[in-house]
């Protein structure tokens, strides 16, 4: 059959960022943010203010709450903002509308999937069970399991080896500019997931992923998927 006939299939396998992808989990920082400027004496943060850095991690949500402050002194909170999410994981977060249906659009045609996120793995995989993804999610690569992590292809490589299939035959979901280089250093082609966090300044179409979806629902549809090889 001429391949522009072929019928729309989902892919063979799909990775997913955890963090503004699957995961709404700016509620959980924000309360974790304010834990720490209330022991300082210091207003509390609205999640609009903290909701755009939460894909860029720890360093980035201590630095959007005390932006007074230099790097090296934004290191040295990082601790103390890990101790207290780890605290509030899960107590606030939610996945984002449609993602369990896309999920289980994915599984019932079976496709495997996993996630690959730069949250600590510990952290990553302490949610999962509070989502009910802990026997569903085939691999978790987390920013720590590995001696690189996201823009670095590795994380992604050793997923889909774990799943057993090849680069070229999975797609890798994100909504930061470091998810779709690191798929596209993998050779995996890539979706913009254009729910997620984002400041201002960003633009996705230069990032230049292999698609881009306003809302995971329309990820139930096999025709959404970018081409793999």
């Amino acid at each position: 059959m001429n391949a522009a006939l072929d019928p729309a299939r989902f892919p063979a396998g799909v990775l997913f960022d955890l963090d503004g992808t699957l995961l709404d989990s700016a509620p959980d920082m924000l309360a974790t943010v304010n834990r720490m400027l209330a022991a300082r004496g210091r207003v509390p943060l609205a999640l609009a203010e903290i909701r755009p850095h939460v894909s860029r991690g720890a360093r980035a949500m201590a630095s959007a709450a005390f932006p007074e402050l230099d790097p090296a002194q934004v290191v040295d909170l990082v601790p103390e903002f890990l101790d207290i999410y780890r605290q509030e994981l899960g107590r606030h977060s939610r996945a984002f509308d449609g993602v369990e249906d896309m999920l289980a659009a994915l599984e019932a045609a079976g496709t495997p999937w996993g996630i690959v996120t730069n949250k600590p793995e510990s952290l990553a995989r302490d949610i999962l069970p509070q989502l009910g993804w802990q026997a569903r999610c085939r691999v978790l690569v987390g920013g720590d399991s590995l001696a690189e992590r996201k823009p670095h292809p590795l994380p992604l490589l050793h997923a889909a080896a774990a799943i057993g299939i090849g680069p070229g035959d999975v797609v890798y979901v994100g909504d930061d500019a470091r998810d779709i280089v690191a798929a596209r250093a993998a050779g995996m082609p890539s979706v913009v997931a254009l729910w997620g966090y984002r400041l201002d300044g960003d633009d996705p179409v230069a990032w230049q992923g292999d698609a881009m979806v306003e809302r995971p629902a329309a990820l139930c549809d096999a025709s959404a998927w970018p081409a793999t090889a």
